[in-house]
């Protein structure tokens, strides 16, 4: 078998931990961080980036402020030394063949806001179900913050409408979700929803980023409407609390009505202005696709999130 790869490098001689090394320096950003999780000194960990440099023939990671930025090299070598790694951990080294019924470990449950407040009981139960000795850890996550909250809670699956996934996430669409306008039926008499009525009360909305407008609002403003935002909330359990028994209106997930509509005098309608559909995924890392317990999730979920559904979302 021949040992030499491009330009005579004898691998033979090469250290792999330098690819654990690459690993961290990549997902974390950071020469501290990295060092923690390789239980290395930052000395050594710069003396072994001193050493990926030489063997890669570029300078991998250029520091820009506090955070260590990968150049286009080190992301074109992201993805394969991440299926190495994941190679070895799953398949050379020895470990026992997972059993549901006899896991005792925890499965970290990544979430949004949403997909908390509709899944979160349907995928406990189905995760006992199978595996009765096993703890199951809830974990907020959004888009703007999967990624690091993935790495530093070792997120097993995510689930939840997150577009533009970075390079290292695979993802499974699950269902797409509508919207509803909600009122209370008590406080605010309607047979049907005009956007005359849908602009002349105060609106409460759900966003993640804490803003006033949405899409709504543009498509508003391009016919020559508006209307008034009063509150924005990122919790979809406080929107419906706000419209209960106020004349108000809310634009949301249509399976989120349908959970708040059995506790109250809330009705919803179809909202007489456009507002875009969106995916809700299940999301796993890249590196994690040959675990057996991470196949066994993604069914489970799967399986319990299509049932729940009342329909196959194949």
């Amino acid at each position: 078998m021949n040992q030499m790869g491009q330009g005579g490098l004898d691998w033979k001689r090469v250290d792999l931990n330098l690819l654990v090394i690459f690993y961290q320096l990549y997902q974390t950003r950071s020469v501290s961080i990295a060092a923690q999780k390789c239980f290395v000194s930052q000395s050594a960990m710069s003396h072994s980036l001193s050493k990926l440099r030489v063997l890669c023939g570029d300078r991998l990671f250029e520091r820009k402020g506090h955070r260590m930025v990968p150049t286009d090299r080190a992301s074109e070598l992201f993805p394969t030394i991440e299926q190495i790694l994941n190679l070895v951990e799953f398949k050379v080294l020895p470990s026992d063949q997972f059993q549901a019924c006899d896991y005792a470990g925890t499965c970290n449950i990544g979430l949004t806001d949403y997909a908390e407040f509709i899944f979160a009981p349907t995928i406990y139960d189905a995760i006992l179900a199978q595996a009765p000795n096993t703890r199951v850890n809830f974990i907020n996550v959004n888009r703007h913050n999967y990624q690091s909250v993935s790495e530093q809670d070792n997120l097993d699956i995510l689930i939840g409408s997150i577009p533009d996934l970075a390079p290292q996430f695979a993802a499974q669409t699950l269902y797409t979700e509508k919207h509803v306008c909600i009122y209370d039926h008590s406080v605010v008499q309607l047979d049907s929803l005009d956007v005359g009525t849908f602009t002349s009360l105060p609106h409460c909305l759900v966003s993640p980023e804490g803003v006033f407008v949405s899409n709504v609002d543009k498509h508003l403003e391009a016919i020559g409407l508006s209307r008034q935002v009063k509150a924005v909330s990122r919790n979809f359990l406080t929107i419906g609390r706000l419209v209960s028994g106020r004349a108000m209106f809310a634009i949301v997930p249509e399976k989120m009505a349908h959970i708040s509509l059995m506790q109250s005098t809330l009705r919803s309608v179809p909202p007489p202005v456009p507002v875009a559909d969106f995916d809700i995924a299940m999301i796993w890392k890249q590196q994690a696709s040959v675990s057996d317990k991470i196949h066994w999730l993604k069914d489970t979920i799967y399986d319990a999130i299509s049932i729940s559904l009342g329909k196959s979302i194949l």
